[in-house]
């Protein structure tokens, strides 16, 4: 079964869901926004998708831009101010046993099937 970490009010989340829905593909919708994942668990989903935490960041957020642009920051110390702020994360990411992928757009998850 997949699990999609989904924000109702993104466009993208929403296209990444309505995929899944369309092509009835079974799965589980994890609100990341009022159930932050932990930082362990935010390194479990960069290792499964095979990036570092500045591919799944939102720069345009207004957080990352007063609080993190410019900063040479650790990878380590992301996946904590990833899940302090849970609005960062690009989405949706969807998971599925021991891979993980950002679907921008939605049709790479395909890649989990």
């Amino acid at each position: 079964m997949l699990k999609i970490y989904h924000n109702p009010r993104c466009s993208k989340s929403r296209a990444g869901l309505k995929y899944l829905q369309e092509n009835n593909i079974g799965h589980e919708v994890e609100k990341y926004l009022d159930n932050p994942p932990t930082p362990e668990k935010i390194k479990e989903l960069l290792d499964k998708m095979g990036k570092k935490p500045m591919d799944i960041v939102r720069t345009q957020e207004q957080v990352y831009k007063s609080e993190f642009k410019g900063k040479d920051i650790p990878d380590e110390d992301w996946y904590k101010i990833l899940s302090e702020h849970p609005r960062l994360l690009k989405r949706p990411i969807i998971e599925k046993n021991d891979k993980a992928v950002l679907a921008q757009p939605p049709e790479e998850i395909e890649k989990l099937r």
